[in-house]
């Protein structure tokens, strides 16, 4: 499994129930990818220093809930370069018409459609 989880807010027991809980009981069944995602929390203005503080807070509440380093990764997304390369190829290669005839596209852009930033979820910018 690969997951990720924005570190720009509180985690909460919706978190907890709905991903962290069965992402440490899953360890001994799967190799698991876990990703502190700040590159995706700067689709909006951030504080670097809290995203930073928020980086390590939400990292040690994942070590707290149960994931364990010995059994599945977890990395911040911004310390893996090809992240961003990754995201610059598939930018150059998608186009606008592909993500309109995407439902999840559609439903998050509604009536912003034509104004959104194909680098974030359209209910954020």
């Amino acid at each position: 499994m690969f997951s990720g989880i924005q570190p720009t807010g509180t985690i909460h027991i919706g978190n907890y129930y709905g991903a962290v809980r069965r992402w440490a009981a899953e360890q001994d069944d799967f190799f698991n990818i876990f990703c502190l995602v700040d590159m995706h929390a700067i689709t909006l203005p951030q504080d670097p220093a809290e995203l930073r503080e928020k980086t390590l807070e939400t990292a040690a509440i994942l070590l707290a809930a149960g994931i364990d380093p010995d059994k599945s990764a977890l990395f911040v997304q911004s310390d893996i370069a090809e992240h961003a390369e990754l995201a610059w190829l598939l930018n150059c290669i998608a186009s606008m018409g592909q993500l309109n005839r995407m439902t999840q596209y559609k439903e998050k852009s509604g009536e912003r459609q034509g104004g959104v930033s194909v680098a974030c979820s359209p209910t954020r910018c």
